[in-house]
């Protein structure tokens, strides 16, 4: 042995120097980088299962929030389009009611009209018969003064006062 001691001049003081100083840096790189590394991946691991958590949380509120949304718009739909048919409703009762009105007016209107056309025809008639009147009075006197006879005129005379 220790002809293998001579032939790699291995000193045993060196080794034990070595190992202490082995130990040292192994101590100080433990307590220096091994031990905040360690609590650096601790919380970088922390920090993605979070995150990680924070997304399935985000995921499935999301996916409620995609569903409540989709309820809401049909229920938008829904209302919209019950609205719509009140407001046909609305109005197509409010055309019936214009055209019963309009019907109304136009009855009115033919009603007045016919009332009116009677009074004139009233009138014209009235003043037809005056005319007439005047006429055969003027027809009359004519006749009897081209016969002068006094008991045909005065007979004529009653005759035409009684019509």
């Amino acid at each position: 042995m220790d002809s293998f001691i001579e032939t790699f001049h291995i000193d045993w003081k060196i080794i034990i120097a070595q190992v202490i100083n082995f130990a040292i840096v192994l101590f100080v790189l433990q307590y220096l980088a091994l031990k905040p590394l360690k609590k650096l991946m601790a919380e970088r691991t922390e920090r993605i299962n979070g995150g990680l958590e924070d997304a399935t949380k985000n995921a499935e509120i999301l996916k409620n929030t995609k569903n409540e949304y989709d309820t809401i718009l049909s229920n938008a739909r829904i209302e919209a389009n019950t609205i719509f048919q009140e407001g046909k409703k609305e109005a197509e009762s409010k055309k019936a009611e214009m055209m019963e009105n309009a019907k109304n007016e136009v009855d009115n209107m033919i009603l007045n009209g016919k009332k009116v056309l009677e009074s004139e025809k009233a009138k014209i008639i009235e003043d037809a018969k005056k005319e007439i009147v005047s006429l055969v009075v003027l027809a009359t006197e004519k006749l009897l003064e081209s016969h002068p006879n006094d008991k045909s005129e005065d007979k004529s005379i009653n005759q035409l006062k009684n019509l």
